[in-house]
C-alpha cells in the first residue's frame, strides 16, 4: 500500500525553504525574507498535523512508512515511519521552529536569510532523526544537525561564541564517531542491513552488547547531556542567539534521549538491563548535583541551561528503570521539558532584547514595569518547579511513581528535583521579577507587544493544557512504549553465552 510522503514532506519542506532563502535572500530584502521564512515553517508544521490526525493509537509499530532504495551496494534505504514514541518530537520540532521565526522577527538584523535559513534547514534534519528507521540515514541526518547549530552560535552568538561554537562541536561528534563504529559494526554482523528492525532482533553475546552499549552511549549521553560530559551545554546556551537557545533546548537534546529509546534500548537489551545502575547512578546525580549548581548560577541563561541538565536526567532515569510508567513518563518529560526551557529562553530573551544584560543581579522590580510578561515568566517557572496542573509535574511525577516502584531510595532521591527544582527557579524569579524597581533601566522597560505576547501564549496554552489533560499524549505512545518493554524484556544472549 502507497501512502501519501507526509513525513517526507516534513522533512524537505523546510529544508527547501531554508535553501531557497539562502540562496535568494540579501539583508535589504529582510521582510520579504522573513515572510518566506515564516511561510515554509507554517506549511511545515501543517503537513505534520496528518500525522497526528490520522494516527492510530493501538497500533505498536512504524506508521506512515516510506520505504526505497537510497544505496544500492551498501543495502541503506531511506526508510521513514513514526510511531508512538517518535510522533510526538516531529510535532514538537515543527512547532519550535514557527516560534522560533516568529521570534527573531524583529531581533535579528544582520545575515536574516542565514539565520532563518540555518533554522529551517536544522528542522527538517531534526524532524529525519526522529523518523529514520535505517541506521545509516538516522546517522547522516543525527550529524547533520550539528552544522546548521554550530553556524548559529558562531555567527550570531554572545563574545565567546567561537569557543563555544568549537566546544559544542567537538563534545558531540567525538561521542558519534564511537557510535559510527557500533552501526558499523551492527551492518556486519546483521550480513550487511541497516535497518534498524533487522538489528533490533540480533542474537548478540553479551560482552558484544555491552560494547555496542558503551560505543552508543557516548554518543548519546553527550547529546542529552548526561553528567559528567554536560559542560558543553551551559557555554553553548550562554553564548547562542535566544533562538538557538530555544532550538537547543528544546529539540536537541532530546535526539540523544531519542537515541537511548531508539537504538540502546531495543538493539542492545542485555547490556541495557547489565549497566542500568550505572545509568541510574549518573541521573541522580544530575537530579541532585546539577540542582545544586543551578541554585548559585548568576546569569539567567546559565541558570536555566543547568536546570535543563537536572531534568533529562529524570528522562534517562526514567527509561532506565524498565517500567510502562517510567518510560511513558520520561517521555512526556521530554516534550514537557520542550515547553519550558524553550518559553523560559524565550523570557531571558525578552529582557535581554530591552536591557543586554542576562545578569540576575541588573535586574529588579520588573512586575512593575512588565505585568503582563512577569504573569507568563510566573506560569513557566512554577512549571519549571513542577507545580501540578502544569506540563513539568506530569513526567516528574510518573517517574517518580516508577522509579520508587524499581526502589524506594531512588524513588526518593529523584523527588527531591521538587527541592532543587523550586529553589533555583524561584529564587531566579523573585530576584528579577520581584521588589522595588532596581535601577533606571528597568524603569524604562516596556511590557511585551503583539508578537512577544503571541509565541508565549501559544508556550502557555501548550504548558497547561498538558499539564491538565495529558491523556492523549500518553494514549498515543502507550502501545508502543509497552512492545518496547516488552521487547527489551526478552533475553537475546545466545544460549551457552
Amino acid at each position: 500500500m502507497i501512502t501519501f510522503p507526509w513525513l517526507s514532506l516534513s522533512i524537505w519542506i523546510p529544508i527547501f525553504f531554508g535553501l531557497v532563502i539562502l540562496a535568494a535572500g540579501r539583508d535589504q530584502n529582510a521582510g520579504v525574507i522573513k515572510t518566506v521564512a515564516l511561510a515554509g515553517s507554517l506549511l511545515g508544521l501543517l503537513v505534520t498535523l496528518p500525522l497526528y490526525l490520522h494516527f492510530d493509537p493501538a497500533q505498536a509499530g512504524l506508521q506512515f512508512v516510506e520505504h526505497a532504495l537510497w544505496i544500492g551496494r551498501l543495502n541503506a534505504w531511506y526508510h521513514l515511519g513514526v510511531d508512538g514514541i517518535s510522533i510526538w518530537f516531529v510535532l514538537l520540532t515543527a512547532l519550535m521552529t514557527v516560534i522560533v521565526v516568529i521570534a527573531g522577527w524583529e531581533v535579528i538584523e544582520e545575515k536574516v536569510a542565514q539565520y532563518n535559513a540555518a533554522f529551517l534547514i536544522l528542522s527538517g534534519l531534526m524532524i529525519g532523526v526522529f523518523s529514520a528507521a535505517d541506521g545509516l540515514l538516522f546517522y547522516i541526518f543525527f550529524e547533520a544537525t550539528l552544522i546548521p547549530m554550530y553556524i548559529i552560535i558562531g555567527v550570531w552568538g554572545g563574545p565567546n561564541r567561537v569557543y563555544a561554537a568549537f566546544k559544542f562541536f567537538l563534545f558531540t561528534l567525538a561521542g558519534s564517531l564511537l557510535m559510527l563504529i557500533a552501526l558499523i559494526y551492527l551492518y556486519y554482523v546483521s550480513g550487511g542491513s541497516f535497518a534498524l528492525a533487522v538489528w533490533n532482533k540480533l542474537p548478540l553475546p553479551l560482552n558484544a552488547q555491552v560494547l555496542l552499549f558503551l560505543a552508543l552511549f557516548a554518543a548519546f549521553s553527550v547529546k542529552v547531556p548526561m553528567w559528567p560530559v554536560h559542560t558543553w551545554l551551559p557555554d553553548a546556551h550562554v553564548e547562542a542567539p535566544t533562538g538557538g537557545s530555544v532550538i537547543l533546548a528544546a529539540i536537541m537534546l532530546k535526539l540523544g534521549a531519542y537515541g537511548f529509546v531508539r537504538f540502546s534500548l531495543p538493539i542492545v537489551p542485555d547490556a541495557a538491563h547489565e549497566l542500568a545502575w550505572f545509568i541510574i547512578a549518573i541521573s541522580l546525580v544530575a537530579v541532585v548535583y546539577i540542582g545544586l549548581v543551578a541554585l548559585v548560577q548568576t546569569d539567567m541563561k546559565k541558570l536555566v541551561a543547568y536546570s535543563s541538565i537536572a531534568h533529562m536526567g529524570f528522562v534517562t532515569l526514567g527509561f532506565f528503570i524498565f517500567s510502562q510508567i517510567g518510560v511513558e513518563g520520561a517521555l512526556v518529560q521530554m516534550i514537557s521539558h520542550g515547553f519550558i526551557s524553550g518559553a523560559l529562553f524565550l523570557c531571558i530573551g525578552v529582557m535581554y532584547d530591552r536591557m543586554h544584560s542576562r545578569n540576575i543581579a541588573d535586574y529588579g522590580g520588573v512586575v512593575n514595569t512588565m505585568p503582563m510578561f512577569a504573569s507568563f515568566m510566573m506560569l513557566f517557572a512554577m512549571a519549571n518547579c513542577g507545580l501540578p496542573a502544569t506540563s513539568g509535574f506530569v513526567g516528574e511525577f510518573m517517574v517518580i511513581l516508577g522509579a520508587v516502584k524499581f526502589n524506594f531510595w531512588v524513588g526518593a532521591i529523584a523527588a527531591t528535583t521538587m527541592i532543587w527544582g523550586a529553589a533555583y527557579t524561584l529564587w531566579m524569579y523573585k530576584r528579577v521579577i520581584f521588589g522595588a524597581i532596581a535601577n533606571e533601566r528597568v524603569a524604562a522597560l516596556t511590557d511585551i507587544g503583539a508578537r512577544e505576547f503571541l509565541i508565549l501564549a501559544l508556550l502557555a496554552v501548550a504548558v497547561l493544557a498538558m499539564g491538565v489533560y495529558p491523556k492523549p499524549y500518553t494514549d498515543l505512545m502507550h502501545a508502543s512504549v509497552a512492545e518496547l518493554l516488552q521487547h527489551v524484556g526478552q533475553s537475546k544472549v545466545p544460549v551457552g553465552q
